[in-house]
């Protein structure tokens, strides 16, 4: 496993991190899950060398905390725990109240990364950050991140204070972020994180055509509005992703690798990527995620799987919120 530091911090985490939001049991999204591959899952993980996780208390209403916590048991302080405060707790009082919730869900007296989730109109970057800066102070806090935060919010947060980490949708199917604000994170050292790096197993190749994928997965920008379940109102690009997909498969295949490792490596291989968060609902898959951290890839293969994307990074264009068409990434009124 390879680690890289969070930002401009001294905190050393795995290129690999598991994602804690498919630990929970959801009828929506996941299904259901066993309680006990979900903590073998962690378990795993730390066995392979990873030792980032993140989680959210929007995560089965502060379930996935718990889970985590009871996995990690004693090994809790040898690992890095992100969690987030959700869009609806921003006000300075909330966000002190919902830290120190997940503070004991989690049961630990710090948080290493508190990020917040989403950016919210009305309450000012400004007013967020003074009160993680006061819990970092504290102690509570070692870093602050934001996640989902587009250029016009992230400029709000240079002025406000100092965060670590943006933490964004980014996969070889989704890359509207290489536009604008990936340059920006880079540019002032803000570790990228990048969630959804397989694209809800799209990447991973288990899917031949759209109609195999079930309706709960068709929400996104990429599938036609038509779709099921879907709010943004768009045609999507459902040809030009399934014409990359076949050509990234064939790339994986010349390389003896998993898709889903090929795809990830990519990401590795970005600037300003920090650490890919990726999902294992089981031990089997936490170990074969962790096995793509330590997977280079040659500058020709990474070429050649940025090649192959370029049609729907064109069709996607530069919105970089994968579910809604009026972009909730930025502030109201921001020209992308």
């Amino acid at each position: 496993m390879n680690y890289r530091k969070l930002g401009r911090t001294d905190i050393d985490v795995s290129v690999i991190c598991q994602g804690c939001w498919s630990l929970v049991s959801d009828d929506f999204n996941w299904g259901h899950n066993d309680l006990q591959d979900s903590i073998a899952a962690i378990e795993a993980s730390l066995d392979a060398g990873v030792n980032f996780f993140d989680t959210a208390e929007g995560y089965g209403d502060g379930e996935s905390e718990e889970i985590l916590a009871r996995a990690l048991g004693g090994r809790s302080k040898e690992v890095v725990i992100a969690t987030k405060c959700s869009r609806g707790n921003l006000a300075p009082d909330d966000i002190r109240e919902h830290c120190e919730a997940s503070l004991r869900r989690l049961k630990r007296d710090t948080i290493d990364l508190y990020q917040i989730h989403w950016p919210r109109p009305d309450i000012p970057v400004a007013e967020s950050m003074g009160a993680m800066e006061q819990l970092r102070d504290e102690g509570k806090v070692r870093a602050i991140g934001v996640s989902n935060f587009g250029v016009s919010y992230m400029q709000d947060l240079q002025r406000a204070g100092r965060a670590e980490s943006n933490q964004l949708c980014y996969s070889l199917l989704w890359r509207p972020i290489e536009h604008a604000v990936g340059p920006m994170c880079v540019e002032n050292d803000w570790s990228i994180l990048c969630y959804s790096p397989i694209a809800q197993g799209l990447l991973t190749g288990k899917f031949a055509s759209v109609d195999e994928i079930p309706d709960k997965r068709v929400r996104t920008r990429l599938f036609s509005s038509q779709r099921p379940n879907t709010s943004h109102g768009e045609p999507g690009c459902e040809h030009e992703m399934f014409d990359a997909i076949a050509r990234i498969r064939e790339i994986s295949e010349s390389l003896g690798q998993p898709m889903g490792n090929v795809s990830m490596a990519w990401l590795l291989a970005q600037p300003g990527v920090g650490s890919v968060i990726v999902g294992g609902r089981n031990p089997g898959q936490a170990r074969q995620n962790a096995a793509a951290g330590d997977l280079a890839l040659d500058e020709e293969v990474v070429d050649q799987l940025s090649e192959a994307t370029e049609p729907v990074k064109q069709a996607v264009g530069t919105n970089c919120d994968m579910w809604e068409h009026e972009n909730r990434m930025e502030k109201p009124g921001h020209v992308q």
